[in-house]
């Protein structure tokens, strides 16, 4: 069990670093931050030196690589931290110095209990990326095949497990603030945060993600999973197939090589759409530096360490509400945020169809070159404040990525227009998920394995109309003691709410106030 003194010191070790980055100002100028814990950023930057230019990502760089992984998704909340820092949060890159090749091989020789000329012909000690969890180097097999080598930096395990029982401990602190950090549910976004975490530093695991997505997107002209070497891979090492292509990026490259942008904007927008409402799973971290372009104009997809899923019914009110959009139904849309209880019931269908629209029409019919996503971001929450929206922590993957698909997207073709590329996907899965066709189809089939289980039915009517509408049921949250409990600790009520605020100041710079539309 971690003290809270040791909480607290981490907390104000990281407020400082945010500090001496002129990076809270951010929280101090924001009109949802608490008086104390605005009262504790000013104690937290007394004496540093601040820049004049916010340096944010370098804040969360120079944090660690827990911080890293925050400031990456912060970087979607420009209603939290304003236009300025989530365009300098989206150049945060997930890299640091990489690690000693003889601690690489002792990892690898140790984990697989063999030498590493038992595994690879060939070696490269130079690792071609170092990033804040794993970093890899290229090989060659026994057996002639080019791969390449990802390993798990020695120790980052145990630094992750350390960061994040302190993001619980001060996101519930944070949370028993109430007001809007309750209703952003920061216990709940660190725990999907948790989870996503341990995935990530489990290679095995993110080999299985990418053996998955290679099977869902087979069909998918023009993109590409690399295969897994199964033999050479384990909980700390993973080798797949090594790719050979242009950084998608490098447009000069693309143009010298003869590949068509405009149509590789296109298929990557089609392949995420078909990742995430198709299939309900998706490659969450399409950045720039995890995506290539074979010679033969093939999108290849690497690091598969985040993932994101959604259910059949979130996709088909997804899908609903990206062509309501398109097409200027926002009463469609607000009916099916009622439906999927995102919307209390207590507020008018009407009122929020108004308040979609006012946001939505100035998107429709502009190239993406002519809009602000920022601007349009903060419309979207501002109407989740508006309606008493909890945030959605089972979207954030969703938004995310979307953002960073739409980011290379437009760096390809500057003149796309996402809205008209997605509509006659999303139109056509409709018509073939929702239509009368698959509406009878689904029945039958539902009927008849019902009938056959019959036991099983109450059971599964409950799986499939949950209670709690479209968010999936919360996970069990680690219990915390509050500091301000002073039946249990014996501490003055003041004590209490000055560690509260001290928490709160280092948690919302951390980042951990996260979600989906607010």
């Amino acid at each position: 069990m971690t003290y809270p003194a040791t909480h607290i010191r981490r907390l104000l070790g990281w407020g400082r670093t945010v500090a001496r980055h002129g990076a809270l100002r951010l929280i101090e100028e924001s009109p949802n931050t608490p008086a104390p814990v605005r009262r504790l950023c000013r104690i937290a930057r007394f004496g540093t030196r601040q820049p004049r230019v916010p340096d944010y990502a370098g804040a969360f760089h120079a944090i660690g690589p827990a911080a890293i992984k925050l400031g990456q998704t912060l970087a979607t909340r420009p209603d939290l931290v304003g236009e300025e820092a989530a365009r300098n949060l989206l150049a945060l890159q997930d890299s640091l110095p990489p690690v000693d090749v003889a601690l690489i091989r002792r990892e690898i020789e140790t984990t697989f209990e063999r030498p590493l000329e038992a595994l690879y012909a060939t070696f490269d000690p130079v690792p071609v990326g170092a990033a804040s969890v794993a970093q890899v180097h290229r090989a060659t097999t026994i057996d002639g095949r080019h791969v390449a080598v990802k390993v798990l930096r020695p120790g980052v395990r145990e630094k992750f497990a350390r960061d994040i029982d302190t993001y619980e401990w001060a996101a519930a602190h944070l949370e028993a603030l109430g007001g809007e950090a309750s209703r952003l549910r920061p216990r709940l976004i660190i725990a999907n945060f948790k989870r996503w975490t341990v995935r990530e530093l489990d290679l095995r695991r993110e080999a299985a993600s990418a053996s998955e997505l290679a099977e869902l997107m087979h069909a998918f002209h023009g993109y590409r999973v690399p295969a897994i070497d199964w033999d050479r891979t384990n909980g700390r090492v993973m080798t797949l197939d090594w790719i050979d292509g242009i950084k998608i990026s490098d447009n000069a490259a693309l143009d010298a090589a003869g590949h068509d942008r405009k149509e590789l904007a296109q298929r990557l927008v089609l392949a995420f759409l078909t990742q995430a409402i198709s299939g309900g799973f998706f490659h969450a971290d399409m950045h720039q530096g995890n995506l290539f372009v074979e010679p033969d104009g093939t999108i290849a997809a690497i690091d598969f360490g985040i993932m994101g899923r959604i259910d059949r019914r979130a996709r088909q009110w997804l899908a609903e509400i990206l062509y309501g959009l398109t097409t200027g139904n926002y009463r469609r849309v607000a009916e099916i945020h009622f439906e999927a209880q995102y919307v209390p019931s207590y507020h008018s269908v009407d009122e929020f169809a108004t308040a979609l629209r006012a946001v939505g029409e100035p998107m429709r019919g502009k190239p993406v070159s002519e809009l602000s996503v920022g601007q349009m971001l903060d419309g979207l929450f501002a109407i989740t404040r508006d309606f008493d929206m909890q945030t959605q922590p089972h979207l954030l993957l969703l938004q995310k990525t979307m953002v960073m698909v739409e980011g290379i997207a437009t760096q390809l073709d500057p003149g796309i227009n996402l809205w008209d590329t997605a509509a006659p996907f999303v139109r056509n899965w409709i018509r073939d998920e929702l239509g009368p066709e698959a509406a009878i189809a689904d029945r039958i089939r539902t009927d008849t394995e019902t009938l056959l289980r019959i036991p099983d039915l109450i059971r599964r009517i409950e799986d499939r109309f949950p209670a709690k509408g479209g968010a999936p049921e919360a996970p069990p949250l680690p219990h915390v003691d509050l500091m301000w409990d002073s039946k249990r600790r014996g501490a003055p009520a003041w004590l209490g709410h000055v560690f509260a605020a001290a928490a709160g100041a280092a948690t919302v710079a951390a980042g951990v106030t996260l979600g989906w539309w607010g």
